[in-house]
């Protein structure tokens, strides 16, 4: 793998692709059908799907990104028609890390991608821990107790937040802009989505749940550990 940015459109959004590649010569701009690319030689990748696709549904292929090997830890936006709940709740639930509204134009674009991989660069620190639980940035990887656990980008940059401000209580309107997602409009119930991911994932491989709910206002990990 490689650390070169890796853009994956589908067909109606792939008209933009041109001046993408114009703005961005250094990124690989890739359309997909209904398959995820076979030999992706990148470890920084980036899928916008759009609800539509000619011959297969978005929310089925963001299914089958998730399923492949190669495609399984990109960061997957789905393009909505129109800002419909429901739609929100069913991309997320089919593995879509979060949404924008439609049509994708190159800026929104450039602009997502670059204002998330500001906010992972500009942290000093590559790897955090709390109690048996390690976050090792230089390897994008979550252990616990040296077993991996695997998490999505959105909850691998969420737990870094959490972990680098112990004890400090975020409402979800500050975590969303502390990861980069506020010039999206991203709904805040959509942090309930990644911070449930996020917990399922750790409880899944052992680890203790470290995030704390904060009734009516947000979430705060503990520094002490019980």
């Amino acid at each position: 793998m490689t650390t070169a940015t890796a853009i994956l459109l589908t067909g109606p959004s792939i008209g933009i692709a041109p001046q993408v590649c114009l703005l961005r010569p250094d990124w690989r701009v890739t359309m997909i059908n209904e398959t995820p690319p076979a030999g992706l030689a990148s470890d920084r990748t980036w899928a916008f799907i759009d609800w539509l696709c000619p011959t297969i549904s978005g929310l089925e292929l963001c299914r089958r990104l998730r399923d492949n090997e190669t495609t399984r830890q990109a960061h997957v936006t789905m393009v909505l028609d129109g800002d419909n709940g429901e739609a929100r709740r069913r991309a997320l639930e089919a593995g879509a890390d979060d949404y924008v509204i439609g049509p994708l134009s190159e800026a929104q674009l450039i602009e997502r991608v670059e204002a998330l991989d500001y906010q992972s660069a500009k942290s000093s620190r590559p790897r955090l821990t709390h109690g048996d639980i390690s976050l090792d940035r230089t390897a994008h990887q979550v252990r616990y107790r040296d077993r991996i656990v695997p998490v999505r980008p959105n909850e691998f940059r969420l737990f870094a937040h959490f972990l680098e401000h112990p004890d400090q209580v975020f409402s979800r309107g500050a975590l969303i802009e502390r990861l980069g997602k506020h010039v999206d409009g991203i709904d805040e119930r959509t942090v309930d989505v990644w911070i449930g991911r996020l917990r399922r994932a750790l409880v899944a491989h052992g680890a203790p749940d470290p995030l704390r709910t904060v009734r009516s206002f947000g979430y705060v990990l503990d520094s002490k550990i019980a």
